[in-house]
C-alpha cells in the first residue's frame, strides 16, 4: 500500500490563506498522473507556519479530494508528545492511510526521549506510523536500534521516512527490522540508490512539479529496471537540485507557479526565491522535459 512516488505537497497560499481550490485541483493532478500517494502537511506543506486549525483543513482536504484512490499519509508530527498525539488522532478521525511523525525539533531529545515519544503516539492510536528522520532540519538524529525497537513493541509503527541521505541506513535497518518494515527515502537525489538498498520509494519534492516522471522512475526501480530508472535520474537531477538551492519549498512553490499549479505565496520566515534560483529552476524544468 505504501510504496512508490508518492509526493510531499506543498500547501497553496492565496491573499495569506490555504487556497483549498489550488489544493484540490493540485491532488487531482497527482492522482490523475500516476502519483502513488500524497503527503500533506508535512516540511514541504510548510507545517511549521500554519496553525493547528489549517493543519487540520488541509488534512481533511486531503482525505475528501484523494476519495480512497490513493493513500493519504498525513504529517502530524511536533516537538511536543501532547500536540503530535492531538494531530495523530485527528488525522486517524479524519480518515488518513497513516501518519507521518517527524523526530522532535529543538528539544534534542536523548534516544530514549525518542523512544517515549513515538512510543507515546503509536499507543494513542490505531493509524500506521511512519517516523520521519531529517535530522537536517531536527538536529537530532532517531538511531536504528531506537527504531528497530519502536517497530518490535508497536505494532503499528510500519516504517520510516529517512531524509538522512545516508545510504548505508536502508540495509543495515533492513538487516536489523527485517524487509517487512517500510522504507521510504525522503531524498529525492539519492532515492534510486536507497531502493537498490531496499527502500520501497521516496517521499518526493520533485514530484510536487513532475509526478509522472517520478512514478515512472520509482516504478522502475521497484521492477529491478536500474537502465530504465538511471536514464530518468539523470533527466531529472537538475531538478532534484535545482528545488534545494534555497530552502525547500521555495523553489518548489516557484517551479509549480510556472505550471499554472498554484500561486508561489510562501510564509515568513522564508522568502521567495532569488532570480538566480528562479533561473535554475525554470531551466532544470525545461531539461526534464517539463517546460518549453
Amino acid at each position: 500500500m505504501f510504496k512508490g512516488s508518492i509526493p510531499a505537497l506543498i500547501t497553496p497560499f492565496r491573499n495569506g490563506k490555504v487556497d483549498e481550490a489550488a489544493f484540490r485541483k493540485l491532488i487531482e493532478w497527482h492522482v490523475r498522473e500516476g502519483s502513488d500517494g500524497v503527503v500533506p502537511v508535512g516540511t514541504t506543506g510548510e507545517s511549521p507556519t500554519l496553525s493547528h486549525g489549517e493543519h487540520k483543513q488541509v488534512v481533511e482536504i486531503a482525505v475528501d479530494a484523494v476519495a480512497g484512490r490513493i493513500p493519504v499519509i498525513a504529517g502530524t508530527g511536533s516537538n511536543s508528545t501532547d500536540e503530535a498525539i492531538e494531530l495523530t488522532r485527528h488525522a486517524e478521525g479524519a480518515g488518513a492511510d497513516a501518519a507521518l511523525v517527524v523526530v522532535p525539533y529543538y528539544n534534542k531529545p536523548t534516544q530514549d526521549g525518542l523512544y517515549g515519544h513515538f512510543k507515546a503516539v503509536a499507543s494513542a492510536v490505531k493509524l500506521p506510523i511512519f517516523i520521519y528522520n531529517v535530522p537536517g532540519r531536527t538536529v537530532t538524529n532517531i538511531a536504528l536500534e531506537t527504531i528497530d525497537k519502536l517497530a518490535r513493541d508497536c505494532a503499528n509503527v510500519v516504517g520510516i521516512k529517512d531524509a538522512t541521505a545516508d545510504l548505508t541506513r536502508p540495509s543495515r535497518q533492513r538487516l536489523m527490522t527485517g524487509e517487512d518494515f517500510i522504507q521510504l527515502s525522503g531524498e529525492d537525489g539519492t532515492a534510486l540508490a536507497f531502493n537498490a538498498h531496499g527502500g520501497r520509494g521516496c517521499i518526493s519534492v520533485t514530484a510536487n512539479v513532475a509526478p509522472r516522471l517520478c512514478a515512472e522512475f520509482q516504478a522502475a526501480t521497484l521492477c529491478g529496471d536500474f537502465a530504465k530508472a538511471l536514464a530518468l535520474q539523470d533527466r531529472l537531477m537538475p531538478l532534484h537540485t535545482a528545488l534545494f538551492v534555497e530552502t525547500s519549498p521555495g523553489p518548489v512553490k516557484y517551479a509549480a507557479s510556472l505550471l499554472d499549479l498554484c500561486q508561489p505565496d510562501i510564509r515568513l520566515p522564508l522568502v521567495p526565491p532569488g532570480e538566480a534560483t528562479k533561473k535554475q529552476v525554470r531551466d532544470a524544468m525545461v531539461y526534464a522535459g517539463l517546460l518549453n
